[in-house]
């Protein structure tokens, strides 16, 4: 059992509880500013959210805490950079909670450029080919200098399919990873003049003993959040929300939940339903560039041609100035002529609504009614149009 001392940084506010499942509402207060749960968590990979200004992101999204990438960082722009910097928040003008992931997700999807021992990875770097080494300690030490308010412990992210040995030593080598983690964690100081938070991780892919073991693990570590990794990753959805329900009934309800990775709206829905607080992905970024809408009223191709002439705007919710200003129509004719504009405008609406969909969750939640409108929206927003 780690000393409580050097979990000092984050404190969880549990508020509110649906009567008819396990969403819950509450506030996590970190070193740069308290975060409304649950929330989602746009992705900055490189220190920054692809195509959308900091502004935009806290006046108009509502953005709460965004996430950067620990192994992209730790290539470029590297780290002395960044601690000349002042640590990231300072280098990317982000003045709000910053999370990091500890790279082990990015080492695992290089499966044919790494190699894991008992030491750590050894990989190439996808930019040059240069060959790294990430240890526990060191991606302790990485995210120190990164400076992010929640820093993630080391692991490994087991690929689906994998069969049940390998999960098992997979699991049992990220539990001795995390070990070293809290070790390195606690013999370290922050160094930026505020204090961060390690957050150890679930594993133990789609076999429920080994992720009600791990989640005991993780547990009784006394961490202040608590995250579950090694989900979708390819698996069914229906074997991410067994997972995620066996693991929630065993981390402890005062300390916060991330689900690493997670997801589609309707993943989340079902997730927040389930008992999780903090969600990330990619999607809402990626598929606007692609030009693949989230909306209220479910999910459009912004390129197909029924959109060639509809004026109406993005989506008939609202919640940030594109949608207020810029028509079906117009998004479509940007796209098509592959304007620079038509990713930021997509990405900025994605991102709202995504973040639209988490608020109204907690609204819903601390009213009481949050399990007959989840499954109102499950449909609607799951629906093509």
């Amino acid at each position: 059992m780690p000393d409580n001392s050097i979990f000092v940084t984050l404190k969880f506010d549990l508020l509110n509880t649906d009567p008819q499942s396990k969403a819950r509402s509450g506030l996590l207060h970190t070193a740069h500013g308290v975060i409304e749960t649950p929330i989602f968590m746009p992705v900055g990979t490189a220190g920054t959210v692809k195509g959308v200004h900091q502004r935009e992101l806290k006046d108009d999204i509502g953005a709460q805490i965004i996430l950067g990438n620990t192994y992209h960082l730790y290539l470029r722009p590297g780290l002395d950079i960044i601690e000349k910097a002042g640590g990231l928040h300072r280098f990317n003008g982000w003045d709000k909670p910053l999370l990091t992931d500890s790279g082990g997700y990015q080492i695992f999807s290089l499966s044919a450029q790494r190699k894991l021992t008992e030491e750590g990875a050894t990989f190439k770097s996808h930019i040059d080919g240069s060959k790294h080494f990430f240890s526990p300690e060191g991606v302790m030490d990485i995210q120190r200098r990164i400076g992010a308010d929640i820093i993630m412990a080391f692991d490994e992210c087991t690929p689906y399919p994998c069969d049940y040995k390998y999960a098992k030593n997979s699991l049992a080598l990220t539990h001795r990873w995390l070990d070293r983690c809290i070790n390195r964690f606690s013999e370290t100081e922050p160094l930026y003049g505020y204090e961060q938070a390690l957050f150890p991780i679930v594993q133990g892919s789609v076999y429920k003993d080994l992720r009600l073991e791990s989640a005991e693990y993780i547990a009784s570590k006394n961490a202040h959040g608590n995250a579950i990794g090694g989900l979708s990753v390819g698996e069914p959805a229906e074997e991410m929300y067994a997972m995620t329900e066996a693991v929630t009934a065993v981390l402890p309800a005062e300390k916060p939940r991330y689900l690493m990775g997670v997801g589609t709206p309707v993943n989340i829905l079902e997730c927040i339903a389930l008992g999780i607080d903090m969600f990330d992905c990619v999607m809402p970024t990626r598929n606007a560039r692609h030009g693949l809408l989230f909306t209220s009223q479910g999910i459009i191709n912004i390129r197909n041609e029924k959109w060639k002439d509809d004026f109406s705007m993005l989506d008939e919710q609202g919640t940030t100035y594109v949608d207020k200003v810029y028509s079906k129509a117009y998004l479509r004719h940007l796209l098509v002529c592959n304007e620079l504009l038509a990713a930021q405008i997509a990405s900025v609406h994605n991102l709202g609504f995504y973040l639209w969909l988490v608020k109204e969750a907690r609204r819903q939640i601390t009213e009481g009614t949050f399990t007959a409108w989840k499954n109102k929206m499950v449909p609607l927003v799951s629906q093509r149009l």
